[in-house]
């Protein structure tokens, strides 16, 4: 994804430079200008495609709306983002997500390392509910299904 990113910037640098000096030369041919005007022309249809298509690729999986509907199902409503039952449902979203991603991935050792680091956050969460009230630990593992 970084590579793409690289050359989407390099194009978009190039386009950038090259278009205005384009737009302000003056051409000995006008069968050359036009074309040569179509070309950038295809430049800035192509160009903007491709960011298009590289910023679809990079869209977040955990919209402001799907976390409102986390904390709403788990927790005490929408803007209750506190609760421990809540961020553990986050948590598990999360883990699940990244646990798809590992299985294409399987060299993405940052992801690896971010995965590892969450499950213990959540297992600090659900050792802190087992000492706080063992009933809400007990319906939050049921609920999300943590325990087989």
């Amino acid at each position: 994804m970084i590579v793409l990113c690289y050359y989407a910037s390099k194009t978009m640098l190039m386009a950038k430079r090259l278009i205005p000096f384009v737009e302000n030369t003056k051409f000995s041919s006008k069968e050359f200008q036009i074309s040569y005007f179509t070309y950038i022309c295809r430049l800035k249809e192509n160009l903007s495609k491709y960011i298009t298509i590289i910023y679809n690729n990079i869209s977040m999986y955990l919209t402001k709306e799907k976390k409102e509907e986390i904390f709403a199902k788990y927790g005490k409503g929408k803007n209750d983002t506190g609760s421990a039952e809540g961020q553990i449902a986050l948590f598990t979203h999360r883990i699940n997500h990244l646990t798809e991603h590992l299985k294409k991935n399987q060299k993405d050792y940052n992801s690896e390392r971010s995965l590892v680091k969450m499950v213990g956050k959540r297992r600090a969460l659900l050792d802190y509910l087992i000492k706080k009230d063992i009933l809400r630990y007990r319906a939050i593992v049921k609920e999300l299904g943590l325990r087989k």
